[in-house]
């Protein structure tokens, strides 16, 4: 293909990809008139390049001429769906958040009433016994992250755990009793993000944000884990920050 060509073939994907988005934006179908006004195209261009995209699927031509985004683009959408690896997607984000902190960042999930560690970023300077090592488990009631998650079981879901696990004591710090639970969760809930003021392991505290996908459930948590001395309470804001980052990638737009 000689360079002439190259170049006109990267502007027709140019193109098209202005038409998609405009369908994208457009909440009815739209003509092509309005097509070519907002993507800046000569009408023939952009028939030329919607009648090829109408071949593969990708745009459907509605009533009276106007034009809507194709099927195809939820097949090929929910395939790359199940494709993403919240873990893969996450790491280049928890390493920016590790250089701007200087500490342990975790990625976890739920498994029934525990948070796994399914990732960390660390330089290896905190010796912090929960978080170590990959794979590692801790109640839901203690753990920052954990609590992101009962928040989402709302108060029947809480009562209902705390009665299951007996909200057994970790440290002195950690929450034993219903209502210091319900008040904590309800501060998480105005705040954005958790905390964890050494209830999982004294000298160890942490701030959690939570990790949403496209249908806005909550797949995952990020957190930051510090000695207490050293933890920052102006690190909420780079938590929080960088999971909605990290769930916009998943598709998110809450």
């Amino acid at each position: 293909m000689s360079e002439a060509e190259s170049k006109n073939s990267i502007q027709v994907i140019e193109r098209m990809a202005r038409l998609l988005d405009a369908l994208a934006h457009s909440p009815a179908p739209a003509s092509l008139k309005l097509l070519a006004q907002s993507t800046a195209l000569h009408s023939s261009t952009a028939h030329r390049i919607l009648s090829a995209m109408v071949n593969v699927r990708l745009v459907e031509r509605a009533e009276q001429g106007n034009y809507r985004l194709g099927m195809r683009l939820i097949e090929l959408g929910n395939l790359a769906k199940s494709r993403v690896s919240v873990r893969e997607l996450a790491l280049p984000y928890m390493r920016e958040l590790h250089a701007a902190t200087g500490e342990a960042v975790n990625l976890s999930v739920r498994r029934e009433d525990e948070i796994v560690y399914i990732e960390r970023s660390s330089s290896g300077r905190s010796m912090m016994r929960v978080v170590n090592v990959i794979g590692g488990r801790a109640p839901l009631h203690i753990t920052a992250v954990g609590k992101l998650f009962l928040l989402e079981d709302g108060a029947a879901g809480v009562r209902a755990y705390a009665e299951r696990t007996g909200l057994r004591s970790h440290t002195r710090n950690s929450l034993t009793s219903l209502a210091a639970l319900e008040k904590e969760l309800e501060k998480a809930r105005r705040q954005g993000y958790a905390v964890d003021h050494e209830e999982a392991e004294l000298g160890v505290r942490c701030i959690g944000a939570g990790i949403r996908d496209d249908d806005g459930v909550l797949v995952a948590g990020l957190s930051v884990s510090a000695p207490a001395e050293r933890m920052k309470p102006g690190w909420s804001a780079l938590v929080k920050q960088t999971a909605a980052d990290i769930s916009r990638g998943l598709g998110h737009r809450g």
